[in-house]
């Protein structure tokens, strides 16, 4: 079963009298449980393509298919129930609540989850604390935490509303490279152990090299695709 698919993806901005072809006809398609990178350098089109498939933007044209719903011409509405309940996201600004803890930014997503019971809430955010290895820093705030702790606590957070497709943008920029490589290997980990689809846009060779299928971006066009 294919997860995701985008056909013939095209987007464009104004900036003024400018038009900035953002996206120039791009095709691709990520299976269930894959661990595909969106690589390129800055500008190549990486982000929009991501925020496209993650239902953050329209497209100029094109498809986006996500299983057998045409995402593209969904409304606002079903377009919330679709980032809400199948897709997490990890940005690379780490984008956590400053006065929350732990424990209750990894919990955040699940408080509009009527379905989720207090007992439930509980259980996933314990269960992904100890999965990302912060169980001891459940009550600290973002600012007492890490850059390595806080990517893990976003990692966290996106899993824990237990998303088909995770999507995380330049995860590892704001990494060392130690830090990076532990991240890498916790996202590999999950994605192996639950069938996690987890999509990446990125110039880090770290996660390039362990993906299953890269596609190579450059000024808004596919170049290449390389699968393992």
């Amino acid at each position: 079963m294919t997860s995701i698919r985008v056909v013939e993806l095209k987007k464009d901005y104004e900036l003024g009298k400018t038009k900035v072809l953002a996206l120039q006809g791009v095709t691709i398609s990520i299976g269930k449980g894959e661990f595909v990178t969106i690589a390129g350098p800055s500008g190549s089109g990486k982000s929009t393509l991501l925020n496209l498939i993650g239902c953050l933007d329209y497209p100029t044209s094109g498809e986006v298919w996500i299983g057998d719903m045409r995402v593209s011409s969904l409304n606002e509405s079903r377009l919330n129930k679709i980032r809400l309940r199948t897709i997490g996201f990890i940005f690379q600004s780490f984008n956590l609540i400053p006065v929350l803890n732990v424990y209750e930014n990894i919990e955040l997503p699940l408080l509009i989850h009527p379905d989720v019971s207090s007992a439930e809430r509980k259980n996933r955010v314990e269960a992904l604390m100890d999965a990302v290895g912060l169980s001891q820093q459940k009550k600290q705030k973002p600012a007492e935490l890490s850059g390595g702790q806080r990517q893990r606590v976003a990692v966290a957070r996106a899993l824990v509303t237990k998303p088909a497709i995770v999507l995380a943008d330049e995860p590892t920029a704001n990494l060392d490279s130690r830090t990076g490589i532990e991240i890498i290997d916790l996202m590999h980990s999950i994605n192996k152990s639950d069938a996690t689809s987890f999509v990446f846009s990125t110039h880090d060779p770290k996660i390039i090299q362990r993906a299953d299928k890269v596609y190579y971006l450059q000024d808004g066009c596919l170049m290449k695709e390389r699968q393992s």
